[in-house]
């Protein structure tokens, strides 16, 4: 072999050595951290002898479900449903899921944000009330005909039943006309005089402090916000906690 091709080979193999030794001290790439999930959804595990509540809603209950547990610490032990609730509908298709075969002392519920947004007229998603052929997604003929069935199915559990009121939509929400929630929270009162339920009144709460509490032209609320709702959740629990043990005497 000539000197010429002896340097070229011993040149490709400096080349070559060169790369694997690179590759072999590479670090190796980390896997992908999974997103870390809400901890309003982390199952819970029962303190025996504590009493049992359920928390049913939306984005809103989603938003204080973690205050109002850590307020109910060694009074209560408190749930929810793994999902955001949506509206009456979802909450046919899946309150015996919800539900269980647990025995609940208390079950604080609300549908009403998601009854009351504007969908396009084939879809669920959320669109602008003003394009054409939009529509509320559950009408407010269906939602009383829907939320009869719902507190119907939750007194069977003998559970004591409070209705949250829909928070506030302020002017300017997407999907959403402000206003909409008087009207549709008018039938939930409707059905909850007449089966002589609980009220949390969260809208009467919620509506003097918007600015306070609620995020810019959102129906949600901020941090602080969920904490404050959380807090008048607790009291209205504890409340009904207390009214129940009375009765038992």
């Amino acid at each position: 072999m000539s000197r010429r091709c002896t340097a070229v080979c011993l040149f490709v193999f400096c080349l070559w050595a060169t790369f694997l030794t690179a590759a072999e001290s590479k670090p190796a790439k980390k896997p992908a951290a999974r997103p870390r999930a809400n901890p309003a959804m982390e199952p819970v595990t029962d303190v025996a002898g504590l009493p049992r509540v359920l928390l049913i809603g939306d984005s809103i209950s989603i938003g204080y479900t973690v205050p109002v547990r850590a307020l109910l610490q060694g009074k209560a032990n408190l749930h929810r449903p793994p999902t955001n609730c949506g509206p009456t509908t979802r909450g046919l298709e899946q309150i015996d899921r919800w539900l269980g075969d647990d025995r609940w002392d208390v079950i604080h519920f609300n549908w009403g944000l998601h009854d009351l947004k504007y969908v396009p007229a084939t879809g669920d998603k959320l669109t602008d009330p003003k394009t054409p052929g939009s529509r509320p997604q559950v009408p407010r003929e269906q939602y009383e005909a829907n939320l009869r069935k719902l507190v119907a199915r939750m007194q069977k559990t003998g559970a004591t039943l409070i209705w949250a009121a829909t928070t506030p939509v302020p002017p300017g929400a997407q999907g959403r006309i402000a206003g909409d929630e008087v009207a549709y929270n008018a039938i939930a009162e409707k059905i909850v005089r007449e089966h002589h339920l609980a009220t949390d009144d969260l809208y009467a709460f919620a509506k003097p402090r918007l600015k306070e509490l609620q995020l810019p032209a959102n129906v949600h609320f901020s941090k602080e916000g969920s904490q404050q709702l959380a807090a008048q959740v607790v009291q209205t629990i504890e409340q009904a906690l207390a009214n129940r043990k009375t009765d038992r005497k």
